[in-house]
């Protein structure tokens, strides 16, 4: 018996799956720094650019319900692989003439980014159940590392490829090429391991469980409004802080590199969270950790934005990317198995992404209305407290699992993995 046959295998996988991540946030990421030349070059108005930055994050929610379904008819992985393919497809077109082009092609990544969100969980659960936290840490990281790279780097490599908003945004079809190519195996076969008909060396193995089963659960609404308050704050500040900051006197490279610390501060979250989540199966403190952090930036951007730029920035980094991590955590560690983890990441990403993109669309508006980034401002500092509310009531030691077959709450379990 060849023994380094399930590391290998399990080593692939983890492979594969950072390969997605790294591609899940560049096509939005990428649009912020960038959107007060996409203004000026083509026309858009800033209703219609609070529309662009809020659409990716609007299509991750509408199109997640859609994953499960892929899923279902060609398996984890195809559907996966596919999502891919979109991306890149997605990315490209957004290189085409007119604003169409742009908002279809964002409206194409968006959705494939939204498969890659659901399934990806659902695959590291699946397959890699006895590491779970090691692959969400390698997820989480890869993911926010990615972020941080597209905000800092998209002006600069836009400038250095001739300083149109074009190049800054194509620039970012050579790791979802990559991805695509890493996973085009996938295209032509089917995985005979999905979430709803886990692979037959799965002894566990339950039928698919739907969505609605998990409306009338307490639990699984906490997870999801948790994630949708921190949705809504992570992309409401990775489409405006540049403005934000520009408005203050900053320059747009150096508006680009405040947003890109935000994300490369967060690496340091997203490598230690998942371990402390799985290791202590209450995460009430991590949570309010990360509220408070969030709160202290936001307060700091508010109140004396030029003073110490950099520390805000690390405070925030740190705030919004723990929880996000953490909501990931939730969602694998509060299911209870592999057919409820897609059910509660369905529902978590589809409604939480749906709430989440009126986060982007609300600072927008408020400031097209007001001329002012204070009650913008304002209002993200206000949603951090129902935030931490629901998050303190989702990290209680809690799992969903089937009964007779009605959901149930059930309290202790042993960590998440």
């Amino acid at each position: 018996m060849n023994r380094t046959r399930p590391f290998r295998s399990d080593a692939l996988v983890l492979a594969g799956v950072v390969l997605v991540a790294i591609n899940l946030r560049p096509a939005a990421a990428s649009i912020g720094p960038l959107i007060v030349r996409i203004e000026h070059d083509t026309g858009l108005t800033s209703g219609w650019a609070s529309a662009l930055t809020t659409l990716p994050v609007l299509c991750f929610g509408l199109l997640a319900p859609l994953a499960p379904v892929f899923a279902k008819r060609f398996g984890v992985r195809s559907s996966i692989a596919a999502a891919m393919v979109a991306l890149l497809a997605g990315i490209a077109m957004r290189l085409l003439p007119g604003v169409a082009f742009l908002f279809l092609g964002t409206a194409i990544a968006g959705s494939a980014i939204a498969t890659g969100n659901v399934l990806l969980p659902v695959l590291v659960r699946r397959d890699l159940h006895g590491q779970t936290a090691t692959a969400m840490a390698f997820y989480s990281t890869a993911l926010i590392g990615f972020a941080a790279l597209a905000a800092g780097v998209t002006v600069p490599l836009a400038d250095a490829l001739g300083g149109g908003w074009k190049g800054g945004l194509g620039i970012w079809a050579v790791p979802a090429a990559v991805g695509a190519l890493a996973w085009s195996p996938w295209l032509w076969r089917r995985d005979h391991g999905s979430a709803s008909a886990p692979a037959p060396e799965n002894p566990v193995a339950r039928e698919r469980v739907p969505v609605r089963a998990l409306l009338a659960r307490p639990l699984a609404w906490q997870v999801t409004l948790f994630f949708a308050l921190q949705s809504g704050g992570f992309y409401a500040t990775l489409a405006w802080l540049p403005s934000i900051y520009e408005s203050h006197g900053a320059g747009q490279a150096h508006a680009g590199l405040l947003l890109s610390l935000t994300m490369v501060v967060g690496l340091v979250t997203a490598v230690t969270v998942p371990g402390l989540a799985h290791r202590f199966a209450d995460q009430r403190p991590l949570m309010a950790a990360s509220c408070v952090l969030t709160a202290a930036g936001l307060a700091g951007v508010l109140l004396a934005p030029m003073s110490v730029p950099y520390l805000w920035t690390v405070l925030l980094g740190l705030g919004q990317n723990a929880a996000f991590p953490l909501a990931l955590m939730l969602i694998v560690g509060r299911a209870g198995d592999v057919p409820h983890t897609e059910a509660l990441s369905t529902m978590t990403q589809s409604i939480g992404y749906v709430l989440g993109a009126l986060g982007p669309l609300a600072v927008g508006a408020i400031h097209g209305a007001t001329g002012s980034w204070t009650p913008s401002l304002i209002l993200l500092l206000a949603i951090v407290a129902p935030q931490l509310v629901l998050g303190l009531a989702a990290s209680r030691d809690r799992v969903l699992v089937p009964r007779g077959g009605v959901e149930a709450e059930l309290e202790p379990v042993p960590g998440v993995g």
